[in-house]
């Protein structure tokens, strides 16, 4: 872990309780003196702190230096993704987390199921998670869309990951890119993206949704 999260680092002092006071005294077996990386995520400033008193149930940092390192992909990479299975975006979200994703929206296309709910809070903790190990300086953003025509009004510059001959490569500019669910795009969705919007991958094998989104980031941010 690269450091703590804590959504008030950069007071001058912190009281660390419950599960980061365990975190800190338990696993880490930080003792007194030891310096603390800590982010809040929202101001792109790395904050150390010095522990200055552990007992069994609490953990008191004095901020000593806050300064600029924010670490994130080159480029900003926006994913619209037709919803599936949660628990397979569960596994993956770390992965693109990991890789620079700045933003993903999901999207209740034709063939998703309905009866697929996104819990965000659920993600939002995975993400702290990640973040903390990879080192990433902001939080991704969530968001939902009720269906790709009007994910499509806000974003009218995306691209369609299909079925096509112009292949995706690192050479491609693409800031908001598609994605469909299992079971792929319903012909009135792709009506919606000009030819030389949509692109494909060079591979004749048929990738699950949740392989696509990891070979498409990785493409496009590595």
């Amino acid at each position: 872990m690269l450091y703590l999260y804590h959504k008030e680092a950069s007071k001058p002092q912190l009281t660390l309780l419950g599960d980061e006071h365990r975190y800190i005294f338990k696993v880490r077996r930080h003792k007194v003196n030891d310096t603390l990386y800590l982010r809040n995520l929202e101001d792109g400033l790395l904050h150390r702190y010095l522990i200055t008193y552990i007992d069994k149930q609490s953990v008191i940092l004095e901020l000593q230096e806050s300064q600029i390192l924010e670490i994130k992909a080159k480029v900003a990479l926006h994913i619209g993704w037709c919803v599936i299975d949660p628990k397979n975006i569960e596994k993956v979200l770390p992965s693109l987390n990991e890789m620079g994703v700045e933003k993903i929206t999901f999207i209740y296309c034709k063939r998703s199921q309905k009866s697929f709910k996104v819990d965000f809070k659920r993600l939002e903790k995975i993400l702290l998670n990640s973040s903390q190990q990879s080192g990433r300086s902001e939080m991704m953003q969530l968001e939902m869309a009720d269906d790709l025509e009007h994910f499509l009004k806000v974003n009218p510059e995306s691209k369609m990951l299909n079925f096509s001959d112009d292949h995706l490569t690192s050479d491609n500019h693409i800031s908001t890119i598609v994605i469909g669910c299992e079971g792929g795009f319903h012909d009135e969705e792709v009506a919606l993206f000009k030819s030389e919007n949509i692109i494909g991958l060079d591979t004749p094998l048929v990738l699950k949704s949740e392989s696509a989104v990891c070979a498409v980031v990785s493409k496009i941010l590595l």
